[in-house]
């Protein structure tokens, strides 16, 4: 089965879109991928979406408005990756434009039909309400892919993803995944480099400006003193709590050189990441990492020194790209969907109970169902 992964994370970067053909083997899926592309965002469409976002309070008229345009640019992402090439299905994340996970709220925006009638086939998409109906924070939702292609009985490993909010999934030897937010990845980053340096750069390209800078241990200490690093898991958080608001809210960052505030923002992420694992055991673990923060080698530097007995890698060498892993997660997330079976990790999410996930835009879905059902021999 050849699908296509969407995705847009809370960095704003860009969407990602994954061609990947989609095999059953079991339980499990033998995965490759075929094409990797990622698509900047219209800079106005960017500037419109940071205008709805929190701390930011958008209007009816707007999220209407954006879920089109999003759509929109989904569906050119789509046509461009494809490249004229047949897909059987497209699994959309979307772009997330709320989140209270606690509350079990979200919304992901981009219609799903605007991408339907661009490719011409169906689109699974909203994936996180029902994890949210039954009781869950809707997220995180990739350990349940983690597991599938990461898991080991021998050995603890970590799947660590650093884009715009850093999360783990902790998969002891043998056991049952649990997953969590660990707190801000690049978010925090990419708004202080943004606001910095007036839009002219929008991220630390390699961390070479946090290379360069050190590390303000007293506003390190203080932002560490936020209550939600000490919240027991399961927890989800996102722009609501860590947007640029957290930093004015830390207002000794403005003092400090664009370097040594880089420097601490970095460390930041760093220190809540090590601190999550050393807590739940994992710090000798094999830590596979994903997403933006996998090619900041200032980063990973820092992580490796604050976990010295661990292993710490980019998902490359599991044969997962690291830049695709999020955008491959959901179109696995995708096929269990039209496969009918549930696909969230309670112990990651806190639902009551478990959950079919996504909603679908169908295109002659019942050839596609069909096919489902032969690749899996019947098997739910």
């Amino acid at each position: 089965m050849i699908a296509l992964g969407l995705m847009s994370g809370t960095s704003l970067d860009g969407i990602d879109a994954a061609l990947v053909d989609v095999r059953p083997r079991g339980s499990s899926y033998a995965l490759d991928v075929l094409r990797f592309t990622t698509h900047a965002l219209d800079p106005q469409l960017e500037a419109a979406l940071r205008a709805a976002l929190p701390p930011n309070a958008g209007t009816v008229a707007q999220c209407a408005r954006l879920h089109h345009q999003v759509g929109v640019a989904f569906a050119a992402a789509a046509v461009a990756t494809l490249a004229g090439e047949r897909v059987d299905y497209v699994a959309s994340h979307g772009q997330t434009l709320f989140h209270d996970g606690a509350a079990h709220v979200t919304l992901q925006i981009g219609d799903a039909f605007v991408i339907r009638e661009a490719v011409g086939a169906t689109v699974c998409y909203d994936f996180r309400s029902a994890d949210s109906a039954a009781g869950g924070h809707g997220a995180p939702l990739v350990p349940y892919v983690d597991a599938l292609l990461l898991a080991d009985s021998g050995e603890d490993r970590v799947a660590l993803n650093v884009g715009g909010i850093a999360n783990v999934t902790l998969l002891a030897a043998g056991a049952s995944p649990v997953a969590f937010d660990t707190g801000p990845g690049n978010m925090l980053l990419d708004a202080l480099v943004r606001d910095r340096t007036g839009g002219a750069m929008h991220f630390d390209a390699e961390g070479s400006l946090a290379a360069r800078g050190s590390v303000h241990s007293g506003l390190l200490t203080a932002m560490l003193r936020d209550p939600y690093f000490a919240q027991p898991p399961p927890k989800t958080t996102g722009r609501e709590r860590y947007g640029m608001h957290f930093i004015e809210a830390h207002g000794d960052l403005a003092r400090l050189s664009l370097e040594d505030a880089a420097a601490t923002l970095t460390e930041l992420t760093v220190a809540t990441i090590a601190d999550a694992l050393r807590v739940a055991g994992f710090e000798e673990a094999f830590v596979i990492v994903s997403g933006g923060g996998a090619f900041n080698p200032e980063l990973l530097a820092r992580l490796r020194a604050r976990l010295p007995r661990a292993r710490v890698e980019r998902s490359d060498v599991m044969g997962i790209r690291a830049d695709a892993k999020e955008a491959l997660a959901f179109a696995v997330l995708g096929y269990e969907t039209l496969r009918g079976r549930p696909a969230n990790v309670r112990a990651a999410t806190g639902a009551r109970s478990s959950a079919v996930l996504g909603a679908i835009a169908p295109h002659d879905l019942r050839t596609l169902l069909e096919r489902v059902e032969r690749e899996c021999g019947g098997a739910s």
